[in-house]
């Protein structure tokens, strides 16, 4: 027995598809911003989150690989910068 009629126009979806849209997003957005500041905390962040939309589907495939390359080239970013000034960190 149903109480409530659905509302008219919507039906009903997994929320599952717009995460992983999401998550692409953030991805790139992340890998990003993780280009100029805290790219050893950044760039993992974007690959797992990338990772985690291409594996659950996502329909911004795009963004996800360019998060994903994003957040590899933050590490080597970090990587190169360090070898370069002969540190664990880098700063500008």
């Amino acid at each position: 027995m149903q109480l409530t009629a659905p509302a008219a126009g919507r039906t009903h979806t997994s929320p599952r598809p717009r995460d992983a849209d999401g998550m692409a997003v953030a991805s790139f957005i992340l890998g990003l911003l993780g280009l100029l500041v805290l790219n050893v905390f950044l760039g993992p962040i974007a690959i797992a989150l990338a990772a985690t939309a291409l594996w659950r589907g996502t329909a911004r495939r795009g963004r996800a690989y360019l998060g994903l390359t994003l957040g590899v080239a933050d590490l080597a970013v970090l990587l190169t910068a360090m070898e370069l000034s002969h540190t664990v960190s880098w700063s500008l």
